[in-house]
């Protein structure tokens, strides 16, 4: 039986990984929903989790791209359900994991009156963001595929992709996003400047405007 030191998941700074292997499902639950390791990250396939506590830049990052998303959406008036970090996991094919950000879009008519949603019998989200400032040794994609979430957005090496999952069960890059298709996701990326963002209030007015102009214009 694998056992874990408390001070391993307690003492993680920002962007600090551990791995660690031969970790039953119960033991990751157990971790998991321990409330001494809510600030932790925790990335579980198959016996292997990695621990992580977010830097700072991973939190900017992600609620910028975050922001962009709901203000998006709100503008052009698209039904949306934001679940930001939740936990999604399934006991088989024993995988979970938290996104940096996930919605509901394309799917919100299906989960819209659901309080609490059970990926046993509800579809999972159909958006999900990832921020890998520090590649972790866990395969995100791997899970995600799994879990059945046919869109996932990744910022790495300083720009933003999107990926759609195909019916091979691999993710593949896209220009323009599955559940915003009027957006080629490449054009949010430079939004994404620490100077721009330095006070969100007036950031998000300036996205908001260009938001108007691009996709709102003639009315």
């Amino acid at each position: 039986m694998a056992t874990i030191e408390q001070k391993n998941i307690l003492q993680l700074t920002g962007e600090e990984r551990v791995v660690l292997r031969g970790i039953p499902w119960e033991l990751y639950e157990a971790l998991r929903d321990n409330e001494s390791s809510c600030h932790v990250r925790m990335t579980y396939d198959e016996g292997i989790l990695e621990l992580m506590s977010p830097s700072d830049d991973h939190e900017w990052i992600k609620r910028l791209v975050g922001q962009m998303i709901e203000a998006l959406t709100e503008e052009l008036s698209i039904p949306r359900r934001s679940l930001s970090a939740t936990t999604w996991k399934r006991r088989k094919p024993d995988k979970g994991l938290e996104a940096d950000e996930c919605y509901y879009i394309l799917n919100h008519p299906k989960i819209r009156s659901r309080r609490n949603i059970d990926l046993a019998v509800d579809p999972p989200p159909d958006l999900a963001l990832d921020v890998d400032l520090r590649p972790g040794e866990v395969q995100k994609a791997r899970i995600y595929a799994a879990l059945g979430v046919p869109e996932i957005w990744r910022w790495e090496d300083d720009g933003l992709q999107a990926y759609s999952l195909e019916s091979d069960g691999q993710y593949a890059p896209r220009e323009f996003s599955l559940n915003l298709p009027m957006l080629r996701v490449k054009d949010l990326e430079p939004f994404i400047d620490f100077e721009q963002a330095s006070d969100e209030s007036a950031w998000i007015k300036v996205f908001r405007t260009w938001v108007r102009q691009r996709f709102c214009a003639g009315e």
